[in-house]
């Protein structure tokens, strides 16, 4: 006997970090957990999102963002943090690219990363105008109307 019953899966991400916002340096190694979430998660996820939609793919998706982690996003002071934490990685990736030219391998890693947060600055600032909130609230709105 076959059970030809359809079923479904639902996963709902859940997004949260714990608040941690330090105004008065410059450098906190705390606040990197943020940014590296950014560029980890938060980015590659409404880009995901964004090709889903460009596709015409009928797409659901659960997430919430939690109150911490909307307020460090909408921080304009851990969005300028952000960029600079960006550039930073991109100047490292470029002094990478040259100094491991001999080196097939990690030269190729090096162009990947220098890509990658290259890629990341244009999006956060360019795309999203240093707002994924709006980029996030996007996929909530056309899914409610």
């Amino acid at each position: 006997m076959t059970n030809n019953k359809k079923g479904y899966v639902s996963f709902v991400l859940h997004a949260h970090l714990p608040f941690i916002h330090h105004p008065e340096s410059d450098n906190y190694l705390e606040e990197e957990w943020l940014f590296e979430a950014i560029s980890e998660t938060y980015i590659p996820f409404l880009m995901n999102f964004r090709k889903l939609e460009e596709e015409k793919v009928n797409f659901r998706v659960t997430m919430s963002l939690t109150p911490p982690l909307l307020s460090m996003l909408a921080s304009p002071l851990l969005q300028q943090k952000y960029i600079n934490y960006l550039i930073k990685h991109i100047e490292l990736c470029e002094k990478e690219v040259i100094r491991t030219k001999d080196n097939e391998k990690q030269n190729r890693l090096s162009h990947y990363y220098l890509d990658r947060y290259t890629s990341d600055l244009h999006i956060f600032k360019d795309v999203y105008n240093c707002n994924l909130i709006d980029g996030f609230k996007h996929f909530q709105d056309i899914r409610c109307s």
